[in-house]
Parts: C-alpha cells; sequence; structure tokens
C-alpha cells in the first residue's frame, strides 16, 4: 500500500525522476497499481502528449529495462491473474504495455518488439 499511496501522488507527472518509477511499478504485480498507472496515464495514448513523449523516449533509452518490464507483466499475469483474467489482452498490465511499445515506436520511428503472448493463454508460464 506504501507503493500505490505514493505512486498516486506522482503518477500524474512526466517529471524524468516519475517515469522510470512508474515503468518499474508496471511491472509489479499488485493489480491496484497496474490500474492507477492506467487510468492516470490518459494521455499516453495520445501522441505528441507530455507523457507519451516523456515515456516513450525513456524506453527508447532504456530498452533492456523495458524489455525486462514487459516479461515481469506477462509473468506475474501467468502466475497470479490467469484465473481472473484468462486472456492477456483483457489483463490491464496489457493494455499499459501496448501504451508504453507505441510511444516507444513513436519516438523510434519503428515498431518496438512485443515480448507479450500473442495466443489467450500461456501454458506452463509458471
Amino acid at each position: 500500500m506504501v507503493r500505490q499511496r505514493h505512486l498516486a501522488k506522482v503518477v500524474g507527472s512526466a517529471d524524468p525522476w516519475v517515469v522510470p518509477f512508474v515503468v518499474q511499478l508496471v511491472g509489479e504485480y499488485v493489480l491496484e497499481i497496474l490500474v492507477i498507472i492506467r487510468d492516470e496515464l490518459r494521455d499516453l495514448a495520445t501522441p505528441g502528449s507530455r507523457s507519451h513523449l516523456a515515456y516513450g523516449q525513456f524506453i527508447v533509452d532504456n530498452p533492456a529495462f523495458f524489455a525486462r518490464t514487459q516479461r515481469r507483466v506477462v509473468s506475474y499475469w501467468s502466475c497470479y491473474y490467469r484465473s481472473a483474467y484468462s486472456s492477456f489482452r483483457g489483463y490491464p498490465g496489457c493494455s499499459l504495455l501496448d501504451l508504453l511499445r507505441s510511444a516507444a515506436s513513436d519516438r523510434a520511428g519503428h515498431p518496438w518488439p512485443n515480448l507479450a503472448p500473442a495466443g489467450t493463454r500461456l501454458d506452463g508460464y509458471c
């Protein structure tokens, strides 16, 4: 709850120190944190917005960090939330990854690698 409380205070900021903190939390297992990030970063879907530019640039500058984050989101979904979200596409972490990849793609000028599962199930993942 401590991370969630502090996140709620800063998530709307695109200040350079906030972006890595928020991306790190996208890769966590706490569903409520993912929902706060998804709800508060609504402008992440808007090309040219402050969040879109800041998060996209951070991912372009830190591809290994974001790749690890993508793998963590998939892993936590598979281990803890597969029964509630039988399809990864319905999991809040998936929509966040889509938004972040879109922002990175815009900044990089090419599609950003998607490390999430293509199908609806991920057998033997945990």
